[in-house]
């Protein structure tokens, strides 16, 4: 690591132009060739999948994205029927007809409306809907108050422009009079109207740490870096995660996703160098010399930590998902990024800077007063002592906080989360609001059931089938059986009476797979199939839950052993892996009771309460393991150092506690800022990790490690670091530790700063530290224990 940060030191401007040309090639090549980010949570071999497949190869007028508009007259201006309603909307939706892009409008309004049921998967009613005046009813409310009509496009809403789309949303809503409401949704709609404010949470977050850090260095310079490094670092990886697109499935919310989480961790890793070095220059060392030990010392933390965030992402590999494989290599890549440009750039730029990485106020006592060692005493000195004066007390209550935290998990419910969900601002709210009022609330999510014909006793069945499910509990309408070109596939559009995320419809969805189809089709070869959006989602919650075991477990164990290694200990592991555990479940814990159980939901501009994505407890598992194994370092590095150097457990916690708290706490001050500042996205799942991160960054800096994890190691003692001899020997060894005895701290500094904890650190060598009877201090340098609680020959 020395050597890198001397190599970037001397060729500062080279690294710099680098990382630029970098970031600039790689978003000129992401522009040139677009996004191809899909939604596809098909799950091979499951019944949504085949429908899928079955719809799109048979029914390929419905492959591209249908979006719908919807208009709603008041109680007091007449009915959709009326004649000036009539004409209005008949040539507002004829202008949308004429738009790029668009395929058909189908409406109403005496259209040809021969394939209406091809069209629109919510089409519902008998196989006949239009009456005399070649008006389709199916198409307007019972009350008559609310119609629609399906625009379809010629591809896919991923392949969407969001300008084609915002031109058919401001087409179609600048039809509105009044009287007269004019909404729209469907996914492209939806994918173009959070786009603006998805970037402004980043901006605000950006802002926000940028004080936090400003606040902390007195200095604009050494404010501005970290922001400078995690920006370059996330940027590149943002265009790139674009250019992943097109080599494998990739989430549209992935590169959201992967900017939240390179933002916090890229800000926090570069905090950890600049402080470190900023402790040089007070140290008296040259500008070079202080940047190269901060890298040497705090950077192999930093690599140490990012490494343990990008494995626990890899992690959801191991379910073997396309879709999650995508969100996993798009999040790994951007921490990546972050992490080389922490080590590589920011050295440079720290060069660049100068001594402007110290406040006036701290050059001018510099230069007055010269180098002074650091600080002791203060409040996280107090809070130490405090610890472990009380261990069993605060023990008691960090876990007390950490189960009311929790206890919302237990009813976790995994499930569809739809545009009823939006804010209810957003045209898709409306929209939707209105078809649920007009249709039932079932309309805005039917079921697609699609049939396998052999022969003629198959087609016989399927035929008879709408009248069996009409007599259905839970079934609102069932279209007439529609016949593919081919004549060996056929559909039916099934209405539920209840919501998409409703228990009822996913029951409902159970029901007819289990008993009525079967039923159906058990004297024929007939093999019906059931999607749609609860279908989906309730087959992908399955699969997620019946694999979410052996991923916890993967990620636990792996991150247990990194930890075995970097501690030799069995009980800093151990301990690491619980306080993970409850990390989760009490950030789940925050995120049912605010998206599942409603509260405050609306309040915050998150839309009305529903189910939690089937797929945010895998992504948020595999973030949290990797954000709570970078605090564990942190804070056990300097204990274990300590350790090593006194055997003394007690004070081993407390010095490592007192001068490692401080930079924990800034450091998820600047999480939780970047963090929550995504919950403006627009976007719910955006919303749902910004706030599960944010409170399990919370309650991770400022309840389990500054709190629970001393406490217990206090109660501990000496078995914290126990390690059997044999293990000890067969284990590989790694070390996060720096500086080498060729590498030695400055003079003024006797106690050589953990590589760990770039905060001020106490010294703890002038100070007396009551000692427990029984324990031991090396009474020569020579007769340190070794790692693993043996004792090294002379």
């Amino acid at each position: 690591m020395a050597a890198l940060a001397r190599w970037c030191l001397r060729r500062r401007f080279v690294v710099i132009a680098l990382w630029l040309a970098a970031f600039a090639g790689v978003a000129v090549a992401a522009a040139v060739t677009g996004s191809a980010y899909s939604n596809d949570y098909g799950i091979p071999g499951t019944d949504s999948a085949r429908v899928s497949e079955l719809m799109e190869r048979e029914f390929p007028r419905q492959a591209g994205d249908s979006d719908t508009i919807v208009w709603h007259t008041a109680r007091d201006a007449g009915t959709v029927r009326a004649v000036d309603v009539r004409q209005h909307m008949t040539a507002a939706l004829e202008r949308v007809e004429r738009l790029p892009g668009v395929v058909s409008v189908t409406g109403p309004y005496g259209r040809d409306n021969a394939d209406s049921d091809t069209d629109s998967g919510t089409d519902s009613g008998t196989d006949s809907g239009t009456d005399s005046s070649g008006t389709d009813t199916r198409r307007i409310s019972a009350d008559g108050h609310t119609a629609y009509a399906t625009v379809l496009f010629d591809r896919p809403a991923s392949e969407l422009g969001e300008s084609q789309v915002r031109q058919v949303l401001d087409t179609a809503r600048a039809a509105a009079a009044d009287g007269l409401e004019v909404e729209m949704g469907g996914a492209g709609i939806g994918a173009a109207q959070q786009t603006g404010s998805a970037h402004l949470s980043e901006a605000i977050g950006v802002a926000a740490a940028a004080v936090v850090l400003f606040l902390a260095f007195g200095s604009l310079a050494a404010a501005l870096l970290p922001i400078a490094t995690a920006v370059v670092g996330v940027g590149t990886a943002y265009a790139g995660v674009g250019l992943l697109g097109h080599a494998m499935t990739v989430a549209d919310f992935a590169p959201m996703l992967g900017t939240l989480i390179g933002l916090g961790v890229g800000i926090d890793y570069a905090l950890f160098i600049v402080t470190r070095h900023r402790q040089g220059l007070k140290a008296g060392l040259p500008v070079d010399e202080a940047a190269r030990r901060a890298v040497a010392t705090s950077g192999r933390a930093v690599i140490f930590a990012g490494a343990t965030v990008c494995m626990a992402l890899l992690g959801m590999l191991v379910l073997r998902l396309s879709f999650l494989n995508g969100v996993a290599v798009a999040a790994a890549l951007t921490v990546l990024l972050t992490v080389a440009a922490s080590v590589t750039l920011l050295p440079a730029l720290l060069g660049l800077i100068g001594p402007r990485a110290l406040s006036r106020r701290e050059r001018r006592r510099l230069a007055a007063h010269g180098p002074r060692t650091r600080a002791r005493g203060g409040f996280a000195a107090r809070w130490s002592a405090l610890v472990e004066r009380r261990p069993k007390l605060l023990a008691a209550v960090a876990v007390v906080v950490v189960l009311v935290l929790a206890l919302p998990t237990l009813s976790l419910r995994l499930g569809t989360s739809d545009q009823g969900n939006d804010p209810a601002s957003a045209t898709t709210r409306r929209a939707y609001d209105l078809l649920a009022e007009g249709f039932g609330p079932g309309f805005n999510g039917p079921l697609t059931l699609v049939g396998r014909i052999d022969d003629a006793a198959d087609r016989v069945a399927f035929g008879e089938l709408p009248e069996t499910l009409r007599g259905i509990e839970g079934v609102a309408s069932v279209s007439g059986s529609v016949l593919s070109t081919s004549g060996d596939t056929a559909l039916i559009t099934v209405v539920p009476e209840a919501a998409p995320q409703s228990r009822a419809t996913s029951e409902l969805v159970a029901r007819l797979r289990d008993d009525v189809l079967p039923k159906a089709a058990e004297a024929t070869s007939l093999k019906v199939y059931v999607g749609g959006l609860t279908a989906g989602y309730d087959d992908f919650a399955r699969v997620i839950v019946g694999k979410l075991p052996l991923f916890v477990g993967v990620v636990v164990g792996l991150g247990s052993v990194l930890l075995l290694l970097a501690f030799r200990s069995i009980g800093v592991p151990v301990k690491a892996a619980v306080m993970n555990v409850a990390a989760v479940a009490a950030s789940f814990g925050v995120v049912v009771a605010i998206f599942q159980w409603g509260w405050g939901s609306e309040l915050l501009g998150l839309g009305r309460a529903g189910p939690i994505e089937p797929f945010l407890p895998v992504i948020m598992v595999s973030v949290l393991f990797g954000l709570s194994m970078d605090y564990q370092v942190f804070l056990v590095s300097r204990m274990y150092e300590e350790w090593r150097r006194t055997r003394d457990n007690r004070v081993a916690v407390r010095v490592g506690l007192a001068e490692t708290s401080r930079v924990i706490n800034s450091a998820a001050v600047i999480m939780i800022a970047v963090f929550s500042a995504f919950v403006l996205s627009g976007d719910r799942i955006i919303a749902m990790f910004g706030i599960g991160l944010a409170a399990a960054v919370a309650l991770d800096a400022f309840v389990l490690r500054t709190l629970l994890v001393p406490a217990l190691m206090h109660l501990l003692g000496g078995a914290n670091w126990w390690l059997p001899r044999r293990l000890d020997r067969w284990l590989p060894r790694i070390s996060i530790e720096a500086p080498s005895p060729a590498d030695p701290a400055p003079a003024l500094d006797p106690a050589p700063a953990p590589a760990l904890d770039p905060a001020p650190a106490l010294e703890p060598s002038p100070v007396p530290h009551p000692r427990p009877s029984g324990s031991r201090a090396p009474t020569a340098p020579h007769a340190a224990a070794a790692p693993g609680g043996h004792r090294a020959a002379p």
